[in-house]
Parts: structure tokens; sequence; C-alpha cells
């Protein structure tokens, strides 16, 4: 029998996409302590560039100094290992070189989706095992869970509310899934695809509401770290207002701060702004403190919803090859080491990415069918195929 597979170590790779890319930190775990300040640039060969300097130093990640409160930081991030992750299974099936390019989905730290589909009496232990997995040993590792439970939502919640009967079932998740946590280190995405609340006829915040619940329940728990889910910049037009409209209802002001980028494929330039300015609008509103994390799963070649002309959103074309464009591929691989230079984002990304971004996480799931069930095997290996920031 095989051994048992590790997470990917950190590791410096890059590619040339026409121009020369920057130097890409990638960290399974966690990332490297140090990262060189340059790395020597072989020839190109088969769009990837040879003789990188590279290390197999990993560990954890110290806080910014920009950003001392993280909580994400300083610690290692859990992988987790087993069949409540849909990518788990066909990892483990596969051979050759589809498994080495399935390890850098499988292995990563990635946040795991809870929704109602599971029942509340269920909840707690299931969130308790996964967690256990995540952690292997160490109590101090951190995992990643996203909550998906109200009913209606989507696009049902814009033409109606939900019941008593549903109101009092979310309630009731919301409590399972705080058992469930416990005193365990988390990083929780709260309610994927936040900005349909405020879609809620005539008005109503109900849905708010319920979201704030969750936000005062799950930001009580002493080592979780919520983030709410606020949608995309590119969602949202890059109106903080509106970000704020939906923040603040929902319970903001109880939680670590917000997420971004979930469920669409906006550039990570783009959701770095987007974020710091919304921090400065809550500041504005007397909410101070706040930070954000983006998803970077999904946007290797960002665009904005907006601009996509296929037919399903949710199912977006993946790039054909690594020159391809406004199209599906891997992005930043989670990290903490957000304002680096080599990830190509602008100074004043990188100014407001080094004071208000906690991470780039991966709670997105491009490599699943319409981000939701079952795992695409040829869409996974394209994504990882066509990535700028592939290890292969």
């Amino acid at each position: 029998m095989s051994a048992a597979p590790r997470p990917l170590r950190g590791r410096l790779v890059a590619r040339t996409l026409g121009a020369c890319l920057p130097l890409v930190v990638l960290a399974g775990v966690a990332a490297p302590s140090t990262v060189p300040a340059a790395a020597p640039s072989g020839p190109a060969v088969s769009g990837r560039v040879t003789d990188v300097a590279s290390t197999t130093v990993y560990g954890r990640w110290a806080a910014n100094p920009r950003n001392p409160t993280n909580p994400l930081a300083d610690r290692t991030w859990g992988v987790y290992m087993g069949n409540q992750e849909q990518a788990w299974q066909p990892y483990l099936r596969s051979t050759g070189d589809t498994r080495d390019l399935l390890a850098e989905i499988a292995l990563r730290p990635k946040s795991k989706w809870f929704g109602a589909w599971i029942k509340p009496r269920d909840l707690a232990s299931k969130v308790r095992s996964h967690i256990a997995n995540a952690q292997a040993g160490d109590p101090d590792a951190l995992v990643q869970l996203t909550t998906f439970a109200m009913k209606p939502w989507e696009h049902a919640a814009c033409t109606s509310l939900p019941t008593t009967s549903q109101r009092a079932f979310y309630r009731r998740w919301t409590d399972a899934f705080a058992q469930g946590i416990g005193n365990a280190h988390v990083a929780v995405v709260l309610q994927a695809d936040g900005p349909f609340a405020l879609c809620a006829p005539r008005g109503s915040k109900v849905y708010s509401s319920l979201i704030a619940y969750s936000a005062r329940k799950l930001g009580s728990l002493p080592n979780a770290a919520v983030y709410i889910d606020a949608g995309a910049g590119d969602w949202l037009r890059d109106d903080v207002k509106r970000a704020a409209q939906l923040l603040i209802p929902a319970g903001v002001q109880y939680v670590r701060g917000f997420a971004l980028n979930a469920t669409h494929y906006s550039p990570t330039e783009r959701e770095v702004r987007f974020g710091g300015a919304v921090v400065r609008e809550l500041y504005l509103r007397g909410i101070r403190g706040k930070r954000f994390i983006v998803n970077t799963s999904s946007n290797g070649k960002g665009f904005a919803g907006y601009t996509y002309r296929g037919t399903n959103f949710d199912n977006a074309r993946v790039c054909e090859t690594v020159l391809d464009s406004g199209c599906v591929t891997l992005g930043i691989p989670p990290t903490m080491d957000v304002a680096n230079p080599l990830w190509g984002l602008s100074a004043t990304a990188r100014r407001k990415a080094a004071s208000f971004c906690d991470a780039y996480m991966w709670f997105g799931r491009p490599w699943l069918y319409e981000q939701a069930d079952p795992f695409d095997l040829d869409r996974a290996v394209k994504l990882v195929q066509t990535s700028p920031y592939s290890t292969l």
C-alpha cells in the first residue's frame, strides 16, 4: 500500500504568459516563512520557466505588521483528506499524470461547504468529524468552512420569504453548526451568495436578520474567524454603499469581516480594491476594524461576471490553454502572503491587501459541476493544466 498523500510543500514556480508572469509562491498546509527576493529565470519550455529557485521550507504564516490581529496567522492550515470532500475519491482513484494534476486541488487547504441538505440532528457530528480530519491531531490548525443553509435562497429569495418553519430550521441549523465547531480554530464564510438577501420582496430584512443570528452565534465562538459573504465587486458593481446595506443588517459588527468572490471569477486586483473600499465605508458608518478574505480558487484569468457571454455562469467555460482569457482557471493558491509583489497586483492593491485582507483562500469550487455537485474530472484537470499558478 502506498504512503498517505501529503499536502503540497511550498515551492516557487513560474510560467510565461506572452509577457513574463511574476514568480508565484505555492503552499499546501502553509506557505514558506521567507521568500527569495528573486529567482533565476531559465528558458521557457512549454509555457514554463526552468531552473526556478525552490524551497521546501514551510510552516506557519506570521502576522502582517499592518494587520497584527489576523486570527488566521501563526498556525498551519489544515487539509481535509476524506469523503466529505468531493475531490478526494477522484484523486485517490487516479493514477499517473492525472493524479499529479488532481493533487493540486485535493491537497490544498480549502473550505468545505455545509448546507441545508444536512439535517440539524446530523450536523454537529459531521462538522466535528471534518475538523478532526483536517486538523490531523493538531488542535491549533485552522480549518475552513462555508455555510449555505438559507431556504429559500438564490433567485427564489427574490420572490418569496422564508416561512416560520424555514426560519426555525435555519436557527436550529446554525446552533448545531456552532456546536460542531466548539473551540476549534476555524475560518467560516457565512451564507454564500450573500447579495441575494438584498433582493427580498418588499425590501424585507428577514434574510439579513437570519444571517445576523448566525453572525452573533458563530462570532461568539472563541476561535472562529467569521466572514459574511458579500458577493463580489463585479456583482455589486463596486458600490460600497450597497455592500454596507448588505453587511450591516447581516451583523458584520459581530464578526471578523466579510468574504468576496465565492462564486464569481473576478480578478484579485479588483476584489482587493473593492474590499478595501468597503472596509472604509464601514468605518465611516462607525463599524471599525473589519477585514476581508478573497476567494482565488477560480480567478487565475479573472473576468467580470456581467461580461460573461456564455449560457451558464455557474459552470462558466474553463480555459483551454494557459494563454486563454475570459475563462475559469485556478488562481493564487491559498496564502496569507497577500501583499507579495510576486502576485502582480498594483502598488495600491498591495497596500490595501496588507492592511485589510486576511488571506486569499479557496472557498469557491470551480472543479464541481455548477460549483455544486458532482465533481467534474475533465473540468478539474483543465483547471490545473491552464492555471498560471500550477506547479506542473
